[in-house]
């Protein structure tokens, strides 16, 4: 089941309305039991074909259905308009790129906001596990590289992340900075991937890839990291890898 609601984030987009989608397990209204929580960016991809943006749904509520998966999964809309706005919330630092232009990163406004306003507001109207042992944040690109920032900052926060395809390539050295000098959990878990195809057509993320896994093995983070034989920075591959993500990041909750 997937309830969808609109909200406002005035910090980064005034009353302009955008969507949540909460999937709750199949067997939520007929039990007394408290879930761990799985939020979710880019949440118009997760569910529903009509909503995407960008090509094709995960349809992550089929997955976890037939799994019957105890989780709850909150997944925010981006910002609507997706050509600017969206990466400057989702970039953790300012970038600049030939392609997408000069972004000022509010990732840690985007992050507060999640934090502060959304995770309360989630942990009072559903049964959530509240505590960091059993909260978790995942996201594909750009989404990706929030994810692992939210995994790194607010890592009293976040038990573990799932990076599909991070845009790691936006900022690397300020990022690099955080890996060193992130106050980290040694429970803290990673999974993150990158396509073959990918790398091919960004040839800097065959130097990043290697190169921040080893930095984050480094901080003993515990990772999960693959490179996807014939992979793509696209939906299409993103959803074939949901699964391999969902398992190593919630290894410890039987899903």
């Amino acid at each position: 089941m997937v309830e969808t609601w609109q909200i406002t984030i005035p910090t980064l987009s005034g009353d302009t309305p955008r969507s949540v989608y909460v999937y709750l397990p199949i067997n939520y209204t007929s039990s007394c039991a408290r879930y761990p929580v799985l939020y979710l960016f880019d949440g118009q991809e997760a569910f529903f074909p009509q909503d995407s943006l960008f090509g094709e749904s995960l349809r992550l509520d089929a997955l976890l259905d037939e799994k019957q998966a105890p989780l709850i999964v909150v997944a925010v809309a981006c910002n609507p308009d997706v050509a600017g706005a969206r990466l400057d919330e989702y970039a953790p630092f300012d970038f600049s790129h030939k392609s997408f232009g000069n972004h000022i990163g509010k990732g840690k406004q985007t992050m507060d906001w999640y934090v502060h306003t959304l995770k309360p507001q989630i942990d009072t109207l559903y049964r959530t596990l509240p505590d960091r042992a059993h909260t978790y944040i995942m996201g594909c690109s750009m989404g990706g590289l929030m994810s692992l920032y939210a995994l790194l900052e607010y890592n009293n926060v976040f038990h573990g992340a799932a990076a599909l395809s991070p845009s790691l390539w936006t900022a690397p050295e300020p990022l690099r900075k955080l890996i060193r000098t992130a106050n980290l959990d040694p429970d803290t878990i990673l999974y993150m991937d990158c396509g073959q195809i990918e790398m091919r057509q960004q040839r800097i993320l065959e130097q990043l890839f290697p190169d921040f896994a080893k930095a984050l093995q480094n901080r003993r983070v515990l990772l999960t990291q693959r490179i996807i034989p014939g992979g793509k920075h696209s939906s299409e591959s993103w959803k074939r890898q949901i699964p391999f993500a969902l398992f190593a990041l919630l290894y410890q909750e039987s899903l």
